[in-house]
C-alpha cells in the first residue's frame, strides 16, 4: 500500500467521526408521550408479549433485521491472527456492506476467546436477540467445528461467509465458465490450491453441483492431499484420495479447473500449460493473485480467468452474496442456511451474468459494456437486481424446504 492510500485510509476511518457504522432511531422521541412508549411505562407492554412468545420479538424489536457479524480475530483478511480488536475495522466495514447492499443492520462483536468452546458458549448466549449470525474471519480448522456447533445450537441461520460465501461465487462463476468452455461439472479435473475455510468449502459446494469427490485434488503446503500423508487435519482427509500425484505441478497435468485460495504467485506459466483444453483459473489471492491473469493468459489463449480483485475481469467477489443471501433467509425467518439455499444462491448469480445488462451498471463502472462471455462470467456487485435475483432465489428454497416461518415476501417475483 501506498504512503498516500495509507495516509487515505486512516483518515477514512477517524474523521469526521471514528468508525464506519452508528445507531439509528426509528421512532419519535420528542414528547413525553414518545418517552413513555420508547421506554417505562409502555415497554412492559411488548415485553411481556414476547415473555408469552418469543417469536413476537419480531414484531416489536429489530430482531428479524438484525446481523451480528462475529469473529475472533485470528484470521483476519490478510493480516491472519491480529486479535479481535483489532480485526473491528474488517466487521465495522462487513456492516456497512450488509447495509449498503441489502438493507440489513448490523452490529459487529469482537470475541476475546482463545478456545472455541469459549467462542461457541459466548456466541450462542447472545444469540437470541439477532435475527441472524455472520461468522467472520475464523481460523481453520477451529472454523469448521464453530460453524457446526453454532447451527446446531441456534434456531437462527448461522453462516461463515469466509467458507461458504466464497464457496458461492466461485461456484456461480464457474458453472458459467465451464458452460462457455463446453465442460459439465460433473465429468471435470479441479485442483484447489489452499485447503483452509474457503478452499475447503468451494470443494464441497463443487461436488453439491455434481462433482465426483475422486476428481478433486487439493493441495496444501505440503503438496496433494492424499491417503498416504497422516499431517491432515479432519477436513483434509475427507479429500485423501488415493491420488499418485504428490506435487503441485503433478496436479496441474490435465486439470480443467484451478482454483487458489493460497497466497501470490504460486502457479507457473509452465503449470498453466500442461492443464487440459480449454482450462478455467480462478486465481483469488488478494492482493497478488497466484498467477497473475495477462501472464496466464498469454501462456494459454483458451483459459478463461478470474481473480479476486475488481482491476481484473471476473472477480469474486463475496459482496455479490452475503448481504443478499441473508436478506432472503431474514424475509421469509429462515432457522437456517441450507444447501438447497446456497445452490439456489449460485444459480441466481450464474443465471444474472447472462440477461442483458443495465446501463446504469455500465455508467457505475465508468461507461463499461458487459455481455456474458469469458470476460463477463459474474455479476457485478454494483448491479441493483442481485436483490431481485439472489435474495428471492434463497427465500424461495427455504420455504420449499421447511426451514422458513414466514410466508414468500410477495414483492419477491414468483419463482419457476
Amino acid at each position: 500500500m501506498t504512503d498516500d492510500l495509507k495516509k487515505a485510509a486512516l483518515r477514512y476511518h477517524a474523521e469526521p467521526k471514528p468508525g464506519k457504522i452508528a445507531i439509528e432511531v426509528t421512532k419519535a422521541c420528542a414528547s413525553q408521550q414518545d418517552l413513555s412508549l420508547a421506554y417505562t411505562p409502555g415497554v412492559a407492554e411488548p415485553c411481556r408479549e414476547i415473555q408469552a412468545d418469543k417469536e413476537a420479538a419480531y414484531k416489536y424489536t429489530s430482531k428479524g433485521n438484525l446481523v451480528a457479524v462475529i469473529t475472533d480475530g485470528t484470521a483476519v483478511l490478510g493480516l491472519g491472527n491480529i486479535g479481535a480488536l483489532a480485526g473491528k475495522p474488517v466487521m465495522e466495514g462487513k456492516a456497512v456492506l450488509f447495509k449498503r447492499f441489502a438493507d440489513i443492520d448490523c452490529v459487529d462483536i469482537e470475541v476475546d476467546a482463545d478456545e472455541p468452546n469459549d467462542f461457541v458458549d459466548t456466541v450462542s448466549r447472545i444469540a437470541s436477540g439477532f435475527g441472524g449470525i455472520n461468522l467472520e474471519d475464523i481460523a481453520a480448522p477451529h472454523c469448521f467445528d464453530i460453524e457446526k456447533r453454532l447451527i446446531e445450537k441456534l434456531d437462527i441461520p448461522v453462516f461463515h461467509d469466509d467458507q461458504h460465501g466464497t464457496a458461492i461465487i466461485i461456484t456461480a462463476g464457474l458453472k458459467n465458465a465451464l458452460e462457455l468452455q463446453g465442460k459439465n461439472f460433473s465429468d471435470i479435473r479441479v485442483v484447489c490450491l489452499g485447503a483452509g475455510a474457503a478452499g475447503i468449502a468451494a470443494m464441497n459446494m463443487l461436488m453439491a453441483m455434481g462433482t465426483p469427490k475422486q476428481n478433486i485434488m487439493l493441495c496444501d503446503r505440503n503438496g496433494v492431499v492424499h491417503s498416504g500423508r497422516d499431517d491432515l487435519n479432519q477436513q483434509k482427509q475427507e479429500f485423501a484420495s488415493a491420488h499418485t500425484e504428490r506435487t503441485l505441478s503433478d496436479a496441474m497435468q490435465d486439470a480443467d479447473v484451478c482454483i487458489g485460495v493460497s497466497g501470490p504467485n504460486l502457479i507457473t506459466t509452465d503449470m498453466v500449460k500442461s492443464m487440459a483444453d480449454k482450462p478455467v483459473v480462478f486465481a483469488l489471492s488478494n492482493p497478488d493473485p497466484e498467477i497473475n491473469p495477462a501472464t496466464a493468459l498469454a501462456a494459454r489463449d483458451d483459459l478463461i480467468m478470474g481473480t479476486g480483485r475488481s482491476d481484473y475481469p471476473n472477480q469474486v467477489n463475496n459482496v455479490l452474496g452475503f448481504p443478499f443471501i441473508f436478506r432472503g433467509a431474514l424475509d421469509v425467518r429462515a432457522s437456517e442456511i441450507n444447501e438447497a439455499m446456497k445452490v439456489a444462491a449460485v444459480n441466481a448469480l450464474a443465471n444474472l451474468a447472462k440477461q442483458t445488462v443495465p446501463q446504469e451498471v455500465s455508467d457505475a463502472y465508468g461507461g463499461e459494456q458487459f455481455t456474458f462471455g469469458p470476460q463477463y462470467i459474474i455479476p457485478k456487485p454494483l448491479d441493483p437486481r442481485l436483490k431481485e435475483f439472489v435474495s428471492a432465489a434463497v427465500a424461495d428454497a427455504a420455504v420449499k424446504t421447511g426451514v422458513a416461518k414466514k410466508l414468500y415476501p410477495e414483492h419477491y417475483p414468483k419463482q419457476t
